[in-house]
């Protein structure tokens, strides 16, 4: 594993999922007899593995994309990838956090059109550490799904905020997300942050403590940490397409919050993501206030610019507030 040398310039995503393509509803059903789908057939990257894809995941089971004249199939990818397909339209919208700001500000032409939920990546050391808080990691040796992801932005961000450059302070190694406890076992890493469930569980399962939540964490609570992003040039092509997909995943949060257990149920049982523990998801999903949000989310992104102007992840001094005017994009009041 290299050294951990440039926050903003390596991506690389360990993780990837088959193509999804579950049926939905009977207004899906309908919708595919008939053959009318008003914006017809398009691809929707949706994050792989996580808990925190339920939107996506939700919107294509119970039929909300179909509803809305959407002939969705559900794919994944690398972020590489998932930035090529939506620059060149083979993506509509893609799940997305804080690894694109970056891509952004060197000239991908993407906008943030709304906050999908909060709070779903862990900071985690095993039981007999002796780190006992995030001020404690200076020189340790942290793992990581991916350099330059969300996990490593957040965990930078923390770092930062505790006088430890992230840069230098500390040694980034990466892993598939489902090796991350096995490295600590190895004696490899010192402690891991990823999505959940890797980090609940390890907590559950092995007793590991947690040094950053970012659902708790003050630095992150009540902050959005997924949103939805499209590309500039379909927005403009085709805006009624793009408020269609956001109205699908709005309906989505809102039936999620609502369905927290038959959620969890949808995502276990179809192998959305890798746990099979019905109720440790359905708790994940209750802490992650599924909302879809459009100003919020704005105030969200101006936050986090500000955060990660810290961290070398993006241009020193990036203006949050100029970053924010940018790249938001509210489709819904565009419509």
């Amino acid at each position: 594993m290299k050294k951990f040398k440039s926050i903003a310039a390596i991506f690389l995503i360990a993780a990837s999922i088959p193509v999804l393509a579950a049926c939905g509803q009977s207004t899906a059903t309908s919708n595919q007899a008939s053959g009318k789908y008003k914006y017809g057939k398009l691809q929707i990257q949706a994050l792989g593995g996580g808990v925190c894809g339920a939107p996506a995941y939700i919107a294509k089971e119970k039929g909300f994309f179909a509803k809305e004249g959407l002939d969705v199939t559900l794919v994944s990818g690398n972020f590489e990838e998932a930035k090529a397909g939506l620059a060149s339209g083979k993506f509509t919208v893609a799940n997305g956090d804080f690894q694109y700001f970056p891509s952004v500000q060197q000239g991908l032409d993407l906008k943030v059109v709304g906050g999908l939920h909060k709070g779903c990546i862990k900071l985690v050391v095993p039981p007999n550490s002796k780190i006992k808080s995030v001020k404690d990691l200076k020189g340790k040796k942290i793992g990581v799904d991916e350099i330059g992801g969300t996990p490593m932005a957040i965990t930078s961000v923390a770092l930062a905020n505790n006088n430890i450059d992230p840069t230098n302070g500390v040694k980034w190694l990466a892993y598939p997300l489902d090796q991350l406890e096995q490295a600590i076992d190895k004696g490899e890493v010192d402690a891991f942050a990823a999505w959940d469930p890797y980090g609940t569980q390890a907590q559950i399962n092995k007793n590991f403590r947690v040094l950053t939540d970012i659902a708790t964490d003050p630095l992150f609570k009540g902050k959005t940490c997924c949103f939805l992003y499209a590309s500039e040039k379909q927005i403009k092509e085709n805006p009624q397409r793009i408020a269609a997909i956001v109205r699908a995943y709005k309906e989505a949060d809102d039936w999620i919050s609502k369905h927290p257990e038959e959620t969890a149920k949808i995502e276990v049982e179809k192998k959305y993501v890798p746990a099979a523990d019905v109720k440790l998801v359905t708790q994940l999903i209750k802490a992650y206030d599924f909302k879809y949000t459009t100003d919020g989310a704005k105030d969200d992104v101006n936050y986090f610019v500000g955060q990660l102007n810290k961290t070398g992840f993006l241009k020193k001094d990036t203006d949050p507030s100029t970053f924010t005017k940018n790249v938001y994009y509210d489709a819904l009041s565009k419509s």
